[in-house]
């Protein structure tokens, strides 16, 4: 009886589909490159480029920033007027804020 049943499946079609499942399974699951594996690298790839691109629009707002505060005397006060609250001997300056009331 399990003669028979090991010579059916020893026949060389059902050997070469037994292994060529036998060999899916292990490189889908037990394999370094599994499938969950290579998932998780896709999902950190996509993450990684949006973060590129945020990235490189940041760099590119600021080299703008930089050429119109090198280019213009009047921009550079106005830009360390609001952002660092310098002044001018004998002025005063005044902070206002608005309140976040609901």
């Amino acid at each position: 009886m399990y003669e028979n049943l090991i010579a059916k499946f020893l026949k060389p079609r059902n050997f070469y589909l037994i292994i060529t499942i036998a060999f899916v399974v292990w490189v889908s699951f037990f394999d370094r490159n599994d499938v969950y594996s290579q998932y998780s690298m896709y999902r950190q790839q996509k993450q990684l480029e949006s973060e590129k691109e945020y990235y490189e629009s940041e760099i590119k707002k600021i080299k703008q920033q930089h050429k119109l505060l090198t280019g213009d005397t009047k921009e550079l006060e106005k830009y360390a007027r609001e952002k660092f609250r310098m002044k001018r001997k004998g002025e005063d300056v005044y902070v206002i804020t608005e309140s976040q009331t609901k």
